[in-house]
């Protein structure tokens, strides 16, 4: 018997993960996240994606996403087998390099939103051993994007949406900063 099918809105917004097998590291290194960045701005170019937070773990990846041309199983199928066939080939490693299919959950507006994109960008600190002080020196995020008010180098990377979802007299980046929110 197969996979369930997922479902799939071409207007919908996902949680998007994928976690190394046994929890081991994807990422060792700057040159596997950038990488991946490659990777997703390849794929961005055959199917047009936008990403609205990322967070890239040592043994994880966080992506809140929407495809509006193609299912996320075409999508995802795309990111993750080019990027299993490089860290193969650089790491000399056999067999399996994600621990199960990616997750992914439709995110509802607006609450969902925020509080989906507030815990990818609190992934960092939020650790049982927290990988910087601040959230925004995370290098390997959206979030110093959002805080600096930087352009995204990457086509893919949309920073509108989730600013306009706040309450009115918030900033984006401050909002996420508080816990729990």
């Amino acid at each position: 018997m197969g996979r369930p099918r997922r479902d799939w809105h071409a207007n919908g917004y996902y949680h998007i993960t994928m976690r190394g097998n046994n929890r081991q590291n994807i990422f060792t290194d700057h040159m596997d996240v950038n990488e991946y960045y490659r990777i997703l701005n390849s794929v961005y170019g055959k199917f047009p994606f936008e990403v609205h937070a990322y967070c890239i773990m040592t043994n994880h990846v966080h992506l809140l996403l929407r495809s509006p041309h193609v299912s996320l199983g075409i999508l995802m199928a795309q990111i993750n087998k080019r990027y299993s066939d490089y860290y193969r080939r650089r790491h000399d490693f056999v067999g399996q390099i994600y621990q199960n299919r990616y997750y992914s959950k439709e995110v509802p507006l607006p609450t969902g939103m925020l509080q989906v994109s507030a815990y990818i960008h609190r992934n960092p600190i939020e650790t049982n051993v927290p990988m910087v002080s601040q959230l925004q020196l995370y290098p390997y995020s959206s979030f110093p994007l959002y805080y600096y008010q930087r352009k995204s180098p990457h086509p893919f990377v949309r920073l509108d949406v989730l600013p306009s979802l706040v309450p009115a007299g918030t900033e984006y980046a401050a909002w996420c900063q508080v816990p729990g929110t």
